[in-house]
């Protein structure tokens, strides 16, 4: 298991493929991320990177603070986190860590604060339906409604839904795919949204519910490592060719054909036996009738004569 990295929230935009098709993406930003302190199993009992990110200044960093950051011989920063790794995956006091920790194509779990609300009704909180906005109801159109029960236990239950702060939680956002990195300029392309709002902190990892992609570099993708090797950086605006998916191939003409033929044949049937159901139909109501009517003639009977049975 190895670190994940502390990312800043740019805002959103979108990149395109190279059949035109466009994919909304997430903007975050790795701004001097570095390694400020380890966490080893004899000393501490477990085996963690502790990760800094920004440049803050020393007035406005605690006293604490500035000492362990000085014992680092790093520069106060403004976000701190921890993160597990596993003994191999334990990183050298000092280390920055590059956008390309994380490659192309690779899904992540992406860690923040949600959007503070600040109070809200039920209705917006919870997505309650509401009362009934007619006769009767007076004011209390978006009221939630009784929250207690009987005398017996003559109290609100625990985690009642009901109005109060919204937002600003803790969220997680899993199995999100990194379209494209640009470790020049320190950045990530993240498909969808992510918590929080713009300038927010965020935490990246490796996706927990799936393995971690080979092409990944281990223990971590290091500034250093990059400043060795070229890096290719692709087109502007453009998604990288690991993230692009393929698009299901579209029908050749003689396929559009003969599906439309095969849909109007179809429709034709149906017509036929729509037809044929309602003749049929009707020659069932022209005999039911000409049944009634041979009933009715026979159940008439001939009305006999007055002076028929008088002598003459």
């Amino acid at each position: 298991m190895r670190t994940g990295v502390i990312a800043k929230k740019v805002g959103m935009t979108r990149l395109f493929q190279a059949d035109g098709r466009h994919v909304p993406v997430t903007v975050l930003q790795l701004d001097e991320v570095q390694v400020v302190g380890r966490r080893e199993t004899d000393k501490d009992g477990y085996t963690a990177v502790q990760l800094g990110a920004g440049k803050a200044k020393a007035k406005n960093v605690a006293k604490p603070q500035r000492a362990a950051f000085g014992k680092a011989e790093v520069e106060p920063k403004v976000r701190v986190a921890e993160f597990r790794v596993g003994e191999d995956g334990l990183l050298d006091v000092g280390a920055s860590i590059s956008a390309d920790h994380f490659v192309p194509g690779q899904l992540v779990d992406v860690q923040g604060v949600t959007q503070g609300k600040g109070f809200a009704g039920a209705m917006k909180r919870w997505n309650f339906k509401g009362l009934r906005a007619t006769h009767g109801v007076s004011v209390s159109h978006r009221s939630h409604g009784s929250t207690g029960n009987r005398q017996d236990p003559g109290r609100v239950f625990k985690n009642k839904k009901m109005a109060g702060h919204m937002g600003a939680r803790n969220r997680t956002q899993q199995n999100l795919e990194v379209v494209r990195t640009d470790p020049i300029r320190g950045l990530l392309f993240i498909k969808g949204s992510v918590p929080g709002h713009k300038g927010g902190w965020l935490s990246v990892t490796d996706a927990i519910k799936l393995p971690r992609p080979d092409a990944a570099p281990f223990p971590a993708g290091l500034v250093e490592d990059r400043k060795t090797e070229e890096v290719e950086v692709p087109a502007a605006g453009l998604v990288d060719d690991a993230a692009v998916h393929e698009m299901p191939a579209l029908p050749s003409d003689e396929e559009v054909a003969a599906i439309a033929a095969e849909q109007e044949a179809g429709a034709a049937a149906e017509a036929q036996a729509a037809e044929a159901a309602e003749a049929e139909a009707a020659d069932a109501a022209q005999t039911e009738e000409n049944e009634k009517a041979s009933a009715a003639e026979d159940s008439v009977k001939p009305v006999p004569d007055a002076d028929e049975g008088k002598e003459g």
